[in-house]
């Protein structure tokens, strides 16, 4: 199954540049360098997977003209990855249906919480974003489209990369699991978390998303959700072949 993936944004948390900043990165002329929050869009037969909601959704959505979401596959409930949760109303109100998301049980439990307005019926004027949440902890299939959760951990928390087809995203991980190496056998394309020269008690750094890339093996590996801390020019001279920085925009096809 052939899958293209738009990067809508590959910022951490903070994006680039950072506010306040006059790093060489937050004042580079190179659009590259321009990251908005983590966030990507996974189409095949027809569909379109949203990956996480930041705060910048709106902004991503009319740049790239996303006009199409078909569901929702949360990561993991952190602000620069859930809070632009109300902009999925445009998508609701385009559509006059309830948007499905998912999520493992943690994931869906934080919504249902923080966000209990969008678990409601419509309205009249579907002026907030009308949701579906369900809970998912292993393979399922969407509207005939599967889509295998994987398993990783952000410090302490277990949350969810995902992988359709041959391509995969896996955001925010400072540990993936023996037995989630497995889901990503075969694999054509992986969008990586890469947040900063050294390790993070949350997130890889740079060597370590090297060696997790090599040894998952896929074909064409991209590194996401980075800070100012990696130019975009200075870290691409230094990956190994098969391995290359994300930029808002990307597009990429895993066939």
């Amino acid at each position: 199954m052939s899958v293209e993936v738009l990067v809508l944004g590959c910022g951490s948390s903070a994006g680039t540049p950072a506010i306040g900043c006059k790093c060489s990165t937050c004042t580079s002329p190179d659009i590259r360098n321009r990251r908005t929050r983590a966030s990507a869009v996974f189409r095949t037969a027809g569909l379109s997977f949203l990956i996480d909601t930041g705060p910048d959704l709106r902004t991503q959505a009319l740049r790239e003209g996303l006009t199409q979401v078909d569901a929702v596959l949360y990561t993991h409930p952190h602000a620069d990855h859930l809070n632009g949760i109300d902009d999925l109303r445009a998508f609701c109100y385009l559509n006059k249906a309830p948007l499905p998301i998912f999520g493992n049980e943690f994931m869906m439990r934080d919504v249902a919480t923080r966000f209990h307005y969008t678990t409601l019926p419509p309205g009249q004027w579907w002026d907030k974003p009308v949701l579906l949440p369900t809970p998912v902890d292993g393979p399922f299939s969407h509207r005939g489209v599967v889509i295998t959760p994987i398993p990783v951990l952000h410090g302490r928390w277990p949350i969810y990369g995902y992988r359709i087809g041959n391509a995969a995203y896996i955001t925010d991980v400072s540990e993936i699991p023996e037995e989630s190496y497995a889901l990503l056998d075969g694999l054509e394309l992986l969008l990586l978390d890469c947040l900063r020269n050294e390790p993070h008690y949350t997130h890889f750094g740079v060597e370590q998303s090297i060696a997790s890339a090599k040894r998952i093996g896929a074909r064409r590996t991209v590194f996401i959700h980075m800070t100012h801390e990696l130019e975009y020019q200075a870290l691409s001279e230094r990956l190994p072949d098969g391995i290359e920085v994300a930029y808002d925009g990307m597009r990429l096809n895993s066939g």
